[in-house]
């Protein structure tokens, strides 16, 4: 894959790709997606790879304390005051009569793994699917233990751009030895799924922190840019958020609640009434900010971290 989007040879790559392991703590996906064999020395210090994102996250988050963002029940749980939409866990002891009350008069659900990231085992379920109670708490305990959550209505604004998936924000707090504050928002857009996820085939592109303007172009994992979305023709680059200040606002005072986790990416969804958390990340991926494509001049995003820690 590497080969065939660099154009370089098998024993070049393997070669440069054992250097940036070496020197930079860099694996595979690090190098294809920060197109590490465009950079200089220089350049590649800036990237952060995935082994410095491990360094980052074990000194800034307490490991006892990951379980408020990775059990979904006990981040809905924990952040209410974000999160607006209805919902239910569902385990070994959730009776038939249970799962029909929920489902009474709502519309659509997403049905999620209790943890997991990555969009892995997420269900979406129409009304219909909801008519059988028993069968469908059969269907959900095959799961294993899950959470049902009321599927959320986006701002018109971002349905415009793609309308199959919620559009999300993903907002990155961090509470530093020099500085604390957001570190970087991304917008993740869908692109023929569900779901938002670059690991589902979906895409970011970086938000402008004071404007909250679109300021680069989408890229997906496998290097392809947007200015505009395949599917829709909306443009991307030069879009404004909306309530843009509001989700940077709830997650300055979100990331205070926990506050042995200083390192938290919020996943944050604009709906027509204001911003409302879908998630919170205890170990952010390192991918999403790391797109080649947002680092035209090859400069990448530790730096930013640099403001708020010391790395060295």
């Amino acid at each position: 894959m590497i080969r065939s989007q660099t154009g370089r040879s098998t024993p070049w790559l393997l070669a440069d790709l054992f250097i940036c392991g070496i020197r930079y703590n860099a694996g595979y996906m690090d190098y294809m997606i920060a197109r590490m064999d465009r950079l200089n020395h220089a350049q590649r210090r800036t990237v952060i790879t995935r082994g410095i994102s491990n360094t980052i996250v074990r000194r800034m988050n307490d490991k006892e304390y990951w379980r408020y963002f990775d059990d979904k029940t006990l981040f809905n749980a924990t952040f209410a005051r974000w999160v607006k939409r209805g919902w239910m866990r569902v385990d070994a002891s959730t009776r038939p009569e249970d799962l029909a009350a929920f489902c009474q008069g709502k519309g659509a659900l997403f049905a999620k793994p209790l943890e997991g990231s990555s969009g892995v085992g997420v269900e979406r379920l129409e009304p219909e699917d909801c008519q059988d109670e028993a069968a469908l708490l059969k269907r959900l305990r095959e799961k294993g233990d899950c959470i049902l959550e009321e599927a959320l209505v986006q701002h018109p604004a971002l349905a415009r751009i793609y309308p199959g998936s919620v559009n999300t924000l993903r907002i990155a707090t961090l509470i530093g030895d020099k500085e604390e504050g957001i570190v970087y928002a991304f917008l993740r857009i869908g692109n023929g799924r569900v779901m938002d996820n670059v690991d589902c085939g979906g895409m970011a592109a970086r938000v402008d922190l004071e404007t909250g303007l679109i300021n680069t172009v989408a890229a997906d994992k496998k290097g392809h840019e947007y200015a505009r979305h395949p599917l829709t023709d909306a443009p991307i680059t030069g879009f404004q958020l909306p309530c843009f200040e509001q989700a940077k606002q709830a997650c300055l005072e979100a990331m205070r609640v926990i506050p042995q986790l200083r390192f938290v990416a919020w996943d944050v969804a604009i709906t027509p009434e204001g911003p409302e958390f879908i998630e919170g990340n205890s170990f952010p991926s390192h991918a999403v900010p790391q797109f080649a494509a947002h680092y035209p001049d090859g400069i990448g995003i530790l730096p930013e971290f640099e403001r708020f820690i010391s790395l060295s």
